[in-house]
């Protein structure tokens, strides 16, 4: 696809009518496990990868593919591949590089289960892990300076919203020769492409704004091919594909992803800043408030600041009792990204593995709500949160 063509046309465009389908303007779900070949010499060279094709769906199959050209297209990479889940995808990428005696430089506000990867198992598989306060740019980068193979960044954090700068450390990575793995899933490649900014791979967790809808589960992960296909061949042996129903309703979902984002962006910064104002909250961490430690950053490599935030509510977990389940307007459920608003603290959400000691620890009081926005009209969002803290 033409790299001209603006990202809400991507988003539609990309990679659909890359299956034969006789017209149809929608790609297809592809459901065959495996595929057949008359001549054998043409069979060996599909299977051998010097020729386009298809041989068993573990491996490649036409309706992922055409998802994977979506975001590989959205985030301007060499080459993309996809995952059953976004753990999938984050868990299969690290262990691809990183194995017994080598060393990752990473945060410590990532994502809970990625924080379980850190702590508990690869110290089990020898890996040194260092992790270090997230916004201390100045250790992180005397710590790459050492030496390490990985150094693994999220930014927009879960659940906190912290922001890191990736051209920085991406410098600092590269004078070390370490791979730059990004998480890209709060601002996904509308408001935001790691790539561009030094990045070697980014990963998604596909199940929240990529599809969009809270119905489907995947990971996708883009980047430079000769490190994406290194992630395919540990993908492939390790068995944890994306079907093709899933990637078809994900990619469905990823046509509208420009226009849930903008909507979400905006609505978003409106409801952070009424949160900010009211004296039930005792903090909001939002990059798009001027207030944000890491706005200067975000304003930098963000285009837009997404629909992720959270706010620590006064009381801790006895205010979030009642906070809650007066809110009418959102799903109390461990998701995020969706059309509809979703809402919960760490303790059951993000950081649900951690113990209460670990999540402290990570500076994620009780007290915090991971809050979704969704595109409902932002009125009848800030109208149900009013009416929510009245009650605490």
């Amino acid at each position: 696809m033409d790299s001209n063509y603006k990202n809400g046309t991507k988003a539609v465009w990309a990679g659909e009518g890359d299956i034969e389908t006789k017209g149809a303007v929608t790609t297809p779900i592809v459901n065959s496990v495996a595929f057949a070949y008359d001549d054998p010499e043409e069979w060996y060279d599909v299977s051998k990868g010097n020729k386009p094709g298809y041989i068993y769906s573990r491996n490649t199959n036409p309706t992922v593919a055409a998802l994977e050209e979506k975001i590989r297209a959205l985030e301007e990479a060499e080459a993309a591949t996809s995952f059953a889940t976004g753990m999938a995808g984050i868990s299969n990428t690290l262990f691809t590089f990183l194995t017994a005696g080598k060393k990752v430089v990473s945060i410590k506000d990532s994502y809970g289960g990625t924080s379980k990867l850190f702590l508990d198992f690869f110290p089990k598989y020898n890996v040194n892990v260092e992790l270090y306060d997230t916004t201390d740019h100045e250790a992180l980068e005397t710590a790459i300076a050492k030496g390490c193979d990985v150094v693994y960044l999220e930014t927009p954090t879960n659940p906190t919203l912290k922001i890191i700068d990736i051209e920085r450390l991406s410098k600092a990575a590269k004078a070390v020769g370490a791979v730059v793995l990004v998480d890209n899933t709060f601002a996904t490649p509308i408001n935001q492409n790691p790539l561009q900014l030094g990045a070697d791979i980014v990963i998604h967790s596909a199940t929240k704004y990529l599809c969009g809808h809270s119905d489907a589960m995947g990971g996708l992960i883009a980047g430079k091919k000769e490190l994406v296909q290194k992630v395919f061949q540990f993908r492939e042996i390790n068995g944890a594909s994306l079907q093709a129903d899933p990637a078809y309703m994900i990619a469905r979902g990823m046509k509208t992803l420009e226009l849930r984002i903008e909507r979400q962006n905006a609505s978003a910064l409106k409801i952070a800043e009424f949160l900010k104002a009211n004296d039930k909250v005792s903090d909001v961490f939002y990059p798009g408030l001027e207030t944000h430690k890491g706005h200067d950053i975000a304003k930098k490599q963000m285009r837009g600041f997404g629909g992720m935030m959270s706010f620590v509510l006064n009381g801790g977990w006895n205010s979030v009792q009642k906070f809650l389940p007066a809110l009418k307007l959102v799903h109390r459920a461990a998701s995020l990204g969706s059309v509809s608003t979703l809402a919960g603290p760490p303790r059951t959400t993000s950081h649900v593995e951690l113990t209460e000691a670990q999540r402290k620890q990570l500076g994620i009081p009780e007290g915090l709500i991971r809050y979704s926005v969704g595109i409902e009209n932002v009125d009848d969002l800030l109208n149900d949160l009013d009416e929510a803290l009245k009650l605490v």
